[in-house]
């Protein structure tokens, strides 16, 4: 079954974060996606509301920007949320807006080196392991988490060139595509991972997490050309959902037929109704959802 889920889009003031989650948990909704991006609101403060103003929702943050973080810190506070909220906490590491990054003085020379680095050394931690590394970034002397998860947790990674997809496929649990990306672009991403999988021999469940920008209501097609349209990808050939439930649950179908084992609705920036989306998502589109 394709997971399905939708965005609380930080360009909205933290303060309604808690009505969205309260309709999200009433609407049966199965996931609710944050961003950290910058300079808005916080990933793992938000995620962590969210988790303790509901019960059953599964929250996730796609994705925390590495350049910003110490993968220690990255490692508690991941770890801190699936012991509070055991199985509902999804977590996202990614290179994060290099422009974004150079504003704040932590852009790296080798992004994808960080990256690489930022990945082992996390997933070794959430195992419970005492770790040591002396990389080009990542230095560990030692470090263990005394409150590490009870089972075992999965790390997204978000992921958009050849090389970062092949990593992810190598050194994550998980992959994030952006909204920018069609079907056509699932399926070559899921072969880059696919790629970088085999290469380190691993067989286990890598899960496709992919957003898909959604708009319903009388102006959805103009909203959603809009939208594309900012960000340079109104050209791109079967992209975004615009219309009736019928019409985005076709547009998830394609995308989950390309690989995607979850679609993540993604409203435009201007959405004149927040919690009416999420329950057009849960209560709308979903039935239509195999």
């Amino acid at each position: 079954m394709t997971e399905l889920g939708a965005v609380f889009r930080p360009q909205l003031p933290p303060e309604r974060l808690r009505e969205v989650v309260r309709v999200a948990e009433d609407s049966g909704l199965e996931q609710l996606w944050l961003w950290e991006d910058c300079f808005l609101e916080g990933g793992i403060s938000t995620a962590a509301a969210a988790l303790a103003w509901s019960e059953r929702v599964r929250v996730g943050v796609g994705l925390l920007p590495v350049p910003l973080r110490n993968v220690a810190l990255t490692a508690m506070e991941v770890a801190s949320l699936n012991r509070m909220f055991p199985g509902r906490a999804m977590v996202g590491v990614g290179h994060g807006v290099q422009d974004w990054m150079g504003q704040v003085g932590a852009r790296a020379e080798s992004p994808l080196t960080l990256l690489r680095e930022h990945l082992d050394a996390l997933r070794a931690l959430l195992r419970g392991e005492r770790v040591s590394r002396q990389g080009r970034y990542v230095r560990l002397d030692g470090v263990a988490l005394d409150w590490p998860p009870r089972t075992p947790v999965d790390v997204f990674c978000g992921a958009t060139g050849p090389r970062t997809l092949r990593l992810s496929g190598e050194a994550a649990d998980g992959t994030i595509l952006h909204a920018g990306t069609s079907p056509q672009g699932v399926r070559a991403a899921r072969r880059l991972v696919d790629e970088g999988r085999a290469a380190a021999g691993r067989t286990d469940r890598h899960h496709l997490v992919v957003y898909l920008v959604a708009a319903t209501g009388p102006d959805a097609a103009a909203r959603l050309h809009a939208e594309l349209t900012a960000e340079g990808v109104a050209d791109v050939p079967e992209l975004g959902a615009a219309g009736d439930a019928k019409a985005v649950a076709e547009a998830v179908r394609l995308v989950a037929d390309a690989g995607a084992d979850t679609v993540v609705l993604q409203p435009t920036a201007d959405e004149p109704d927040p919690e009416g989306f999420l329950r057009f998502v849960a209560e709308e589109v979903r039935p239509l959802v195999p």
